[in-house]
């Protein structure tokens, strides 16, 4: 909450062009207009000993902000109106007092005169502030938790950018221990994909389609290392290529998939990517036929702990994910995520 949010707010609230002054002052003139031929002297008096002190409260608090800017702020606007609207209660009693008197109508006591004067304007002048000091609040509230939300999923996607690096480095060097030509191959394909997949890697969005291309990459990757014994298929429909999605959360289910599917297990391994689009959600589902994972560390990894971490900070309940034994002895690691507002299905 800044001093400029409240000079705004004076502005907003207590300034008006000279046409709405002119239809506020014709008003005016027709409250006291009806109060005279109605012949309610007292209301129509204390009428003007409110309204007048409550103009002049505006117009010095409009001042103030325009000659202070910024050092005004929240509290000193308000000690301007009540201070404005005190001192011109009591500037008003003399002609108060006169009006009534020339009219032969008892005037109120000079207490309760000025308590009404000062009451009055502190809730029709004072309130309004109040109001917009507390949304402005909330506004600077609702400004640092977007802030927070997005310091917090750059440090999570930091920690996810080096956890892949780190696995496919290994793997080039296991391969140039044992099979160096290989390692040639993977090393080229690791180019090729680095140079495709960097710059998504520090971006907050990216597609559907995009993510299965750099899980096809990297499942390329792994099937030098592996060879025969790992058998990979995608399966991305066309109509849902387009719909955004945040950047490496397919690449994480993927990457796990190898680890705690493939590499365990002696003998051929099979993964299956596929996405569904039902009922306003997007499913993708990593499924594997390899060792599975055990009861006791069943999902709680650290790059599915990231994972769903990025989701709650994203979605908060909207999005899902879950990783469970399906049919046949398949793991499957389902990831939902809801509709994007903006994105359309292609025909």
């Amino acid at each position: 909450m800044t001093d400029d949010d409240c000079a705004r707010a004076i502005r907003r609230l207590y300034g008006c062009s000279w046409r709405q002054g002119l239809l506020s002052v014709l008003c005016l003139a027709l409250v006291a207009g009806g109060a005279l031929l109605l012949g309610r002297h007292a209301l129509l008096a204390l009428f003007g000993a409110i309204v007048v002190p409550g103009f002049a409260a505006c117009a010095l608090l409009l001042l103030a902000a325009r000659m202070l800017g910024r050092r005004l702020g929240w509290t000193g606007a308000a000690g301007t109106l009540l201070a404005a609207a005190g001192a011109g209660a009591w500037a008003v009693l003399p002609a108060y007092q006169r009006v009534l008197a020339a009219w032969d109508v008892q005037a109120l006591p000079d207490a309760q005169l000025l308590a009404s004067v000062v009451g009055v304007n502190a809730a029709v002048l004072v309130l309004p502030l109040w109001f917009a000091r507390t949304r402005a609040r909330a506004q600077q509230l609702a400004d640092l938790r977007s802030a927070a939300l997005a310091a917090e999923l750059k440090a999570l996607q930091a920690q996810v950018e080096p956890h892949f690096l780190y696995n496919t480095l290994a793997n080039t060097r296991y391969l140039a221990r044992h099979q160096p030509p290989r390692a040639v191959e993977m090393l080229e394909h690791l180019i090729a994909y680095l140079h495709s997949a960097l710059p998504d890697m520090r971006s907050e969005a990216s597609t559907l389609g995009r993510e299965f291309e750099l899980a096809g990459h990297y499942l390329a990757l792994m099937a030098i290392r592996f060879g025969e014994r790992l058998q990979y298929r995608l399966d991305c429909p066309s109509a849902l290529a387009a719909m955004a999605m945040p950047p490496l959360l397919l690449m994480t289910l993927v990457e796990n998939a190898v680890r705690h599917g493939v590499e365990p297990k002696p003998g051929t391994v099979r993964i299956a990517v596929t996405a569904a689009w039902q009922a306003d959600v997007l499913t993708i589902v990593v499924a594997d036929d390899g060792a599975g994972v055990g009861d006791a560390t069943m999902g709680s990894g650290v790059g599915l702990r990231n994972l769903r971490q990025r989701l709650q900070a994203l979605y908060g309940t909207r999005a899902g994910f879950v990783l469970r034994r399906g049919d046949a002895g398949l793991t499957e690691a389902v990831l939902t995520l809801p509709a994007v507002a903006g994105v359309e299905l292609a025909a």
